[in-house]
């Protein structure tokens, strides 16, 4: 079977027109999605995103550093939004939380693994079914990231947001990646690769910050905010 035959018979087993009929009226439920982050989110004030795995345990370093930021970040006058799930994100929630600050999460719907974390603010919980809806959300009201280590989702999340700022999509806003030993690897790929063959610029560079500490990290961000107005992105 030739590749056009293929797709004749794919829109006669699947009633393709049925499907794209479908798929114009998730147009509706895509909108609900963005309307009520835009709503809830509007009215929460400054925020600083903390992401990275769902899968660090309780137990370890990262996962200590990740509430001790959140804490920090409350010191400073930030609330903290994460994705609201296990791991990292529970470790941010955590921290704010017991700091006594704002707790935002932004929970994706998914078959596995994910659920929402005990410390979001009752009236700061959103669930998502797409992705890309609830990465829109992160980027125009986080005032700025910090990444902890983590797989596809936060080199998702990192990504899009190195994007954005990288063509001018976004207003600037500080982006800080928390584990030199997990993060450096990349980094190098980035000079040794991307630079290299001209894909990206030297200045891209200047776009995130790699450090250890939470208190480093902390005070990149409020001394970017000593410079520039705080505002939603875009």
């Amino acid at each position: 079977m030739n590749i056009v035959e293929k797709i004749k018979k794919a829109i006669a087993d699947r009633k393709w027109n049925d499907i794209k009929a479908n798929d114009s009226w998730s147009v509706f439920k895509i909108m609900s999605e963005f309307v009520n982050g835009y709503e809830t989110l509007s009215r929460i004030g400054p925020c600083v995103a903390i992401f990275g795995s769902a899968r660090i345990k309780e137990d370890s370093p990262y996962y200590h550093k990740a509430v001790e930021t959140a804490s920090k970040l409350v010191e400073k006058g930030f609330g903290v939004i994460t994705g609201g799930g296990p791991g990292i994100m529970e470790a941010g929630n955590k921290g704010a939380y017991e700091a006594g600050g704002k707790s935002v999460g932004l929970n994706i719907v998914l078959p596995h693994e994910q659920h929402s974390n005990p410390y979001i603010d009752s009236d700061k919980s959103i669930n998502f079914d797409y992705f890309y809806i609830r990465k829109t959300m992160f980027t125009r009201y986080s005032q700025g990231f910090i990444a902890f280590p983590g797989g596809f989702g936060t080199l998702d999340e990192l990504s899009e947001a190195l994007t954005l700022m990288q063509t001018n999509k976004i207003a600037n806003f500080p982006i800080v990646m928390l584990g030199s030993e997990f993060w450096n690897p990349l980094v190098d790929w980035f000079k040794q690769t991307l630079l290299k063959d001209k894909m990206i610029a030297e200045k891209d560079f200047d776009i995130f910050h790699v450090v250890d500490d939470p208190d480093e990290a902390v005070n990149i961000i409020d001394e970017f905010y000593k410079k520039s107005d705080l505002k939603p992105n875009f």
